[in-house]
């Protein structure tokens, strides 16, 4: 998949969670919400796995059955009526990997900075090599 059609299934399925936001904001337009949600969703895990970028299939993969373990787990343990408890540690989780996505972009940003002049501390050396080995 070209980088530019990849850039546009990523807007689509940014639309298409955009639309489902809008359609959970009520109850009679929920279902619709949900299938927008899973729509943009299947989009772009789409894009993310075939992208130009992407060098780990394998690691994806393994992500997505811990991932999906995890929430497994805690949906058979949790009661119906513990469901806020649920919702709350699914969020945390995604919080989580917002804050661990941010901070490899930080990492990948150092790692081009730092490889084009040479490293200054044996830490920053450390760190770049391993970003630029886990990226390429």
């Amino acid at each position: 998949m070209s980088a530019g059609l990849a850039q546009a299934a990523y807007i689509v399925a940014a639309l298409f969670f955009i639309l489902s936001l809008a359609g959970l904001s009520k109850q009679t337009t929920a279902k619709n919400g949900n299938y927008y949600g899973i729509a943009g969703m299947a989009i772009a895990l789409i894009a993310t796995i075939f992208g130009p970028d992407s060098q780990g299939f394998g690691m994806i993969i393994v992500a997505m059955v811990i991932g999906g373990g995890i929430g497994i787990f805690y949906a058979r343990k949790v009661e119906m009526t513990e469901m806020p408890e649920l919702v709350a540690i699914l969020h945390s989780f995604v919080g989580m990997a917002a804050v661990l996505v941010g901070y490899n972009s930080y990492l990948e940003h150092q790692c081009t900075q730092a490889s084009s002049r040479t490293p200054s501390t044996l830490f920053t050396w450390l760190k770049c090599s391993w970003v630029c080995l886990s990226v390429r």
